[in-house]
């Protein structure tokens, strides 16, 4: 386990296609105060072909003010999300030195990384390491049957749950927005050797004793995510996320967001944002360190991002923004929060 962390980075230099979000997110590194009566909004999407319109437009309140909901009753068997965790969890397990034999790849979404996501919002790398797949950049990074049996097939198959269910969710935001029904599943295409969503692993490591009770350090700083739509799956007792949504952001005023094994928590990103020209915001949002009447082992999360395939264009009707791919995109969000891999 790395023990020297990375020096700050320095505040993004000034982009030419107007990422304002890197601006947002260096200003969000307070503590802040915590607000416990914001509704985080539950939406059922059972029998979804019927209930289609009013699921959209339950879909499209909690979007519009929270930037933040759960849904159930989503389609993923609660096995298939505990084997995707088990496959994390042994993962993780692995010594360093072989996790190490799968890095992460500069400027990609691929391999392990240990304590080398540095946020703008706190300068200091997040308490964490993560395994990332992004299907068509992952030669040489799965480990084998040897090291974890079925890894690959149980890993691959749920990713594609989760993007089955995402563009269900993005499919009624485009009706919203005034695109094809399918606009966002085109976006997004499995097929393609530009496919760039990615199903992300995550470790936050026990808490040492030293740092019990510490309220001024995270585990992950305040971010606002790269992406059109994040799922993440969570286990009941290992809290600590909290969401701050726009008008509350010049006062970061933080609301928690509590686990259930019932439910995917689900977030807009600043790729939907920029694409619906600023109606569906992207909030920024954090996992705090445990309380000292907390838990405070390890905690583990799995998220699924769906991000737009490398060629695809951002562009929304009004070009309130300037034209990028997706391709430049990422890379001027991951260059902005990566330090590098770091091992050892």
């Amino acid at each position: 386990m790395n023990a020297h962390p990375s020096p700050p980075t320095p505040p993004p230099s000034p982009s030419p296609y107007g990422l304002t979000e890197l601006d947002r997110e260096s200003r969000m590194g307070g503590r802040g105060t915590e607000v416990s009566d914001r509704e985080i909004r539950r939406i059922d999407l059972s029998d979804f072909d019927r209930r289609r319109a009013g699921i959209t437009q339950e879909l499209w309140e909690a979007a519009t003010d929270v930037g933040f909901f759960q849904i159930y009753h989503h389609g993923i068997e609660q096995s298939d999300i505990e084997g995707a965790f088990a496959a994390a969890r042994a993962f993780f397990a692995l010594p360093e030195e072989v996790k190490a034999n799968y890095p992460l790849r500069k400027g990609t979404n691929s391999g392990w990384e240990s304590r080398s996501q540095v946020r703008p919002s706190i300068g200091t790398p997040d308490t964490k390491e993560s395994y990332q797949v992004t299907r068509p950049l992952m030669t040489g990074l799965w480990p084998d049957d040897g090291e974890i049996a079925g890894f690959r097939t149980t890993v691959l198959a749920f990713e594609a749950q989760c993007r089955q269910v995402a563009m269900r969710v993005l499919s009624c935001f485009a009706d919203r927005l005034g695109f094809a029904r399918d606009f966002f599943d085109a976006a997004h295409d499995p097929t393609a050797d530009s496919y760039r969503s990615t199903l992300r692993m995550l470790h936050y490591f026990a808490v040492p004793a030293g740092a019990r009770g510490s309220m001024d350090t995270w585990r992950a700083g305040a971010h606002t995510d790269f992406d059109c739509l994040t799922l993440l799956f969570q286990q009941e007792g290992q809290g600590g996320l909290q969401v701050c949504p726009g008008k509350e952001a010049e006062a970061e005023e933080w609301t928690p967001i509590v686990p259930s094994a019932d439910s995917i928590t689900c977030n807009i990103g600043d790729m939907l944002m920029r694409w619906s020209e600023d109606r569906l915001p992207s909030n920024f949002h954090r996992v705090r360190n445990p309380g000292p009447d907390e838990y405070q082992g390890a905690r583990y999360s799995l998220a699924f991002f769906a991000q737009a395939n490398d060629d695809v264009v951002i562009e929304g009707p009004g070009s309130s923004y300037p034209a990028i791919t997706a391709g430049e995109y990422l890379r001027q969000r991951i260059s902005a929060n990566f330090a590098g891999p770091r091992t050892g």
